[in-house]
Protein backbone atom coordinates (compact mmCIF):
# COMPACT_ATOMS: atom_id res chain seq x y z
CA UNK A 1 0.00 0.00 0.00
CA UNK A 2 1.47 3.35 -1.03
CA UNK A 3 1.25 6.51 1.06
CA UNK A 4 -1.52 8.07 -1.01
CA UNK A 5 -3.66 4.97 -0.54
CA UNK A 6 -3.02 5.15 3.20
CA UNK A 7 -4.31 8.74 3.36
CA UNK A 8 -7.61 7.56 1.90
CA UNK A 9 -8.50 6.21 5.34
CA UNK A 10 -8.47 9.78 6.63
CA UNK A 11 -11.80 10.12 4.85
CA UNK A 12 -14.49 9.50 7.50
CA UNK A 13 -16.73 7.46 5.18
CA UNK A 14 -13.81 5.31 4.02
CA UNK A 15 -12.75 4.81 7.63
CA UNK A 16 -16.21 3.72 8.77
CA UNK A 17 -16.73 1.43 5.77
CA UNK A 18 -13.37 -0.25 6.37
CA UNK A 19 -13.86 -0.68 10.11
CA UNK A 20 -17.31 -2.17 9.46
CA UNK A 21 -15.46 -5.07 7.85
CA UNK A 22 -12.46 -5.50 10.14
CA UNK A 23 -13.82 -4.61 13.58
CA UNK A 24 -15.77 -7.86 14.18
CA UNK A 25 -12.74 -10.01 13.37
CA UNK A 26 -10.42 -7.94 15.56
CA UNK A 27 -12.91 -8.07 18.44
CA UNK A 28 -13.23 -11.87 18.24
CA UNK A 29 -9.44 -12.31 18.12
CA UNK A 30 -9.06 -9.98 21.10
CA UNK A 31 -11.50 -12.02 23.20
CA UNK A 32 -9.84 -15.30 22.19
CA UNK A 33 -6.31 -14.11 22.94
CA UNK A 34 -7.31 -12.54 26.25
CA UNK A 35 -9.22 -15.65 27.29
CA UNK A 36 -6.44 -18.05 26.33
CA UNK A 37 -3.62 -15.89 27.71
CA UNK A 38 -5.21 -15.11 31.06
CA UNK A 39 -6.60 -18.61 31.69
CA UNK A 40 -3.30 -20.19 30.64
CA UNK A 41 -1.31 -17.79 32.75
CA UNK A 42 -3.42 -17.79 35.94
CA UNK A 43 -4.42 -21.44 36.04
CA UNK A 44 -1.80 -23.44 34.13
CA UNK A 45 1.53 -21.92 35.11
CA UNK A 46 3.44 -22.71 38.32
CA UNK A 47 4.11 -20.35 41.19
CA UNK A 48 7.45 -18.59 41.15
CA UNK A 49 10.07 -19.83 43.63
CA UNK A 50 10.62 -16.36 45.06
CA UNK A 51 7.36 -14.49 44.39
CA UNK A 52 4.89 -17.36 44.71
CA UNK A 53 1.46 -16.92 43.09
CA UNK A 54 1.92 -13.14 43.08
CA UNK A 55 4.00 -13.42 39.92
CA UNK A 56 0.87 -14.31 37.93
CA UNK A 57 -0.23 -10.70 38.02
CA UNK A 58 2.36 -10.27 35.26
CA UNK A 59 -0.34 -11.32 32.77
CA UNK A 60 -2.29 -8.17 33.56
CA UNK A 61 0.40 -5.75 34.64
CA UNK A 62 2.88 -6.06 31.79
CA UNK A 63 0.33 -5.91 28.90
CA UNK A 64 -1.50 -3.00 30.54
CA UNK A 65 1.75 -1.09 31.12
CA UNK A 66 2.85 -1.65 27.53
CA UNK A 67 -0.48 -0.45 26.18
CA UNK A 68 -0.55 2.57 28.53
CA UNK A 69 2.69 3.77 26.97
CA UNK A 70 1.94 2.74 23.39
CA UNK A 71 -1.53 4.29 23.53
CA UNK A 72 0.09 7.65 24.21
CA UNK A 73 2.61 7.08 21.43
CA UNK A 74 -0.27 6.27 19.07
CA UNK A 75 -1.90 9.54 20.17
CA UNK A 76 1.39 11.32 19.44
CA UNK A 77 1.51 9.97 15.89
CA UNK A 78 -2.11 10.83 15.14
CA UNK A 79 -1.68 14.28 16.73
CA UNK A 80 1.33 14.95 14.48
CA UNK A 81 -0.73 13.87 11.47
CA UNK A 82 -3.39 16.37 12.52
CA UNK A 83 -0.84 19.17 12.89
CA UNK A 84 0.78 18.44 9.52
CA UNK A 85 -2.10 17.18 7.37
CA UNK A 86 -5.21 18.48 9.21
CA UNK A 87 -7.02 15.15 8.85
CA UNK A 88 -9.94 15.15 11.26
CA UNK A 89 -10.02 11.37 11.63
CA UNK A 90 -6.48 11.40 13.05
CA UNK A 91 -7.41 13.99 15.69
CA UNK A 92 -10.55 12.06 16.58
CA UNK A 93 -8.55 8.81 16.80
CA UNK A 94 -6.22 10.46 19.30
CA UNK A 95 -9.21 11.63 21.32
CA UNK A 96 -10.74 8.15 21.15
CA UNK A 97 -7.55 6.49 22.39
CA UNK A 98 -7.19 8.64 25.51
CA UNK A 99 -9.89 6.99 27.69
CA UNK A 100 -8.58 3.56 26.70
CA UNK A 101 -5.05 4.64 27.57
CA UNK A 102 -6.07 6.05 30.94
CA UNK A 103 -7.78 2.76 31.87
CA UNK A 104 -4.66 0.83 30.85
CA UNK A 105 -2.55 3.17 32.99
CA UNK A 106 -4.87 2.66 35.97
CA UNK A 107 -4.67 -1.12 35.56
CA UNK A 108 -0.87 -0.91 35.39
CA UNK A 109 -0.66 1.29 38.50
CA UNK A 110 -3.10 -0.86 40.51
CA UNK A 111 -1.61 -4.22 39.54
CA UNK A 112 1.88 -2.82 40.05
CA UNK A 113 0.96 -1.85 43.62
CA UNK A 114 -0.51 -5.32 44.29
CA UNK A 115 2.54 -7.00 42.77
CA UNK A 116 5.04 -4.73 44.49
CA UNK A 117 3.61 -4.77 48.02
CA UNK A 118 4.84 -8.28 48.97
CA UNK A 119 8.23 -7.63 47.37
CA UNK A 120 8.89 -4.07 48.54
CA UNK A 121 6.82 -4.02 51.71
CA UNK A 122 4.88 -0.97 50.51
CA UNK A 123 2.03 -0.25 48.09
CA UNK A 124 3.81 2.74 46.61
CA UNK A 125 7.36 4.03 46.27
CA UNK A 126 8.60 7.11 44.44
CA UNK A 127 10.50 4.89 42.05
CA UNK A 128 11.41 6.63 38.74
CA UNK A 129 9.22 4.38 36.60
CA UNK A 130 6.28 4.47 39.00
CA UNK A 131 6.51 8.24 39.30
CA UNK A 132 6.71 8.76 35.54
CA UNK A 133 3.70 6.45 35.12
CA UNK A 134 1.74 8.51 37.63
CA UNK A 135 2.63 11.70 35.75
CA UNK A 136 1.60 10.02 32.48
CA UNK A 137 -1.76 9.21 34.08
CA UNK A 138 -2.20 12.88 35.00
CA UNK A 139 -1.36 13.89 31.43
CA UNK A 140 -4.06 11.52 30.19
CA UNK A 141 -6.57 13.20 32.50
CA UNK A 142 -5.43 16.67 31.41
CA UNK A 143 -5.66 15.68 27.73
CA UNK A 144 -9.23 14.44 28.14
CA UNK A 145 -10.23 17.49 30.19
CA UNK A 146 -8.82 19.83 27.56
CA UNK A 147 -10.92 18.22 24.83
CA UNK A 148 -14.03 18.66 26.97
CA UNK A 149 -13.22 22.26 27.95
CA UNK A 150 -12.95 23.67 24.41
CA UNK A 151 -16.07 23.91 22.29
CA UNK A 152 -14.40 24.32 18.89
CA UNK A 153 -13.15 20.92 17.76
CA UNK A 154 -10.28 22.22 15.63
CA UNK A 155 -8.97 24.45 18.41
CA UNK A 156 -9.27 21.57 20.87
CA UNK A 157 -7.38 19.30 18.46
CA UNK A 158 -4.59 21.88 18.13
CA UNK A 159 -4.14 22.37 21.88
CA UNK A 160 -4.43 18.70 22.79
CA UNK A 161 -1.86 17.87 20.10
CA UNK A 162 0.60 20.23 21.76
CA UNK A 163 -0.16 18.68 25.14
CA UNK A 164 0.42 15.25 23.62
CA UNK A 165 3.86 16.31 22.43
CA UNK A 166 4.80 17.42 25.94
CA UNK A 167 3.36 14.30 27.56
CA UNK A 168 5.36 12.08 25.23
CA UNK A 169 8.45 12.89 27.30
CA UNK A 170 6.87 11.03 30.22
CA UNK A 171 5.73 8.16 28.02
CA UNK A 172 9.38 7.82 26.99
CA UNK A 173 10.57 8.03 30.60
CA UNK A 174 7.99 5.42 31.65
CA UNK A 175 9.47 2.99 29.13
CA UNK A 176 13.15 3.61 29.82
CA UNK A 177 13.27 4.86 33.42
CA UNK A 178 14.87 1.64 34.68
CA UNK A 179 17.67 2.06 32.14
CA UNK A 180 18.26 5.69 33.16
CA UNK A 181 18.05 5.20 36.94
CA UNK A 182 19.28 1.76 37.94
CA UNK A 183 18.76 2.52 41.62
CA UNK A 184 14.96 2.27 41.27
CA UNK A 185 13.01 -0.51 42.99
CA UNK A 186 11.21 -1.52 39.81
CA UNK A 187 12.60 -4.60 38.10
CA UNK A 188 13.97 -4.56 34.56
CA UNK A 189 11.92 -5.32 31.48
CA UNK A 190 10.08 -8.66 31.48
CA UNK A 191 10.38 -8.83 27.69
CA UNK A 192 13.51 -7.93 25.80
CA UNK A 193 15.23 -8.52 22.49
CA UNK A 194 18.03 -9.92 24.63
CA UNK A 195 16.66 -13.39 25.45
CA UNK A 196 18.73 -13.59 28.64
CA UNK A 197 16.57 -10.83 30.14
CA UNK A 198 13.23 -12.50 29.39
CA UNK A 199 11.15 -14.36 31.96
CA UNK A 200 11.16 -18.14 31.92
CA UNK A 201 9.43 -19.78 28.94
CA UNK A 202 6.70 -21.19 31.19
CA UNK A 203 5.62 -17.60 31.87
CA UNK A 204 6.85 -16.09 28.61
CA UNK A 205 4.50 -17.76 26.12
CA UNK A 206 1.19 -17.13 27.94
CA UNK A 207 2.43 -13.58 28.54
CA UNK A 208 2.89 -13.10 24.78
CA UNK A 209 -0.68 -14.32 24.18
CA UNK A 210 -1.98 -11.92 26.86
CA UNK A 211 -0.07 -9.04 25.30
CA UNK A 212 -1.54 -9.90 21.88
CA UNK A 213 -4.99 -9.83 23.48
CA UNK A 214 -4.42 -6.42 25.03
CA UNK A 215 -3.10 -5.04 21.74
CA UNK A 216 -6.10 -6.34 19.80
CA UNK A 217 -8.47 -5.09 22.51
CA UNK A 218 -6.89 -1.65 22.31
CA UNK A 219 -7.22 -1.58 18.52
CA UNK A 220 -10.85 -2.70 18.67
CA UNK A 221 -11.78 -0.13 21.32
CA UNK A 222 -10.00 2.72 19.52
CA UNK A 223 -11.65 1.86 16.21
CA UNK A 224 -15.04 1.66 17.90
CA UNK A 225 -14.56 4.93 19.78
CA UNK A 226 -13.20 6.70 16.69
CA UNK A 227 -16.35 5.71 14.78
CA UNK A 228 -18.40 7.15 17.65
CA UNK A 229 -16.39 10.38 17.60
CA UNK A 230 -16.88 10.74 13.83
CA UNK A 231 -20.64 10.33 14.19
CA UNK A 232 -20.76 12.71 17.16
CA UNK A 233 -18.86 15.32 15.12
CA UNK A 234 -21.32 14.92 12.25
CA UNK A 235 -24.23 15.33 14.65
CA UNK A 236 -22.74 18.50 16.14
CA UNK A 237 -22.23 19.89 12.63
CA UNK A 238 -25.86 19.14 11.70
CA UNK A 239 -27.18 20.74 14.88
CA UNK A 240 -25.04 23.83 14.29
CA UNK A 241 -26.30 24.06 10.70
CA UNK A 242 -29.89 23.87 11.88
CA UNK A 243 -29.32 26.66 14.39
CA UNK A 244 -27.73 28.88 11.79
CA UNK A 245 -30.35 28.01 9.18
Amino acid sequence: MNLNALWEYANPKKFIDTTDRVLPAISVLAVLCLGVGLIWGFFFTPDDQRQGATVKIIYLHVPAALMAINAWLMMLVTSLIWIVRRHHVSALAARAAAPVGVVMTLIALATGAIWGQPLWGTWWAWDPRLTSFLILFLFYLGYMALWEAIENDDTAADLTSILCLVGSVFAFLSRYAVNFWNQGLHQGASLSLDKEENVSDVFYFPLLVSIAGFVLLFIALVLLRTRTEIRARRLRALLLRERMG
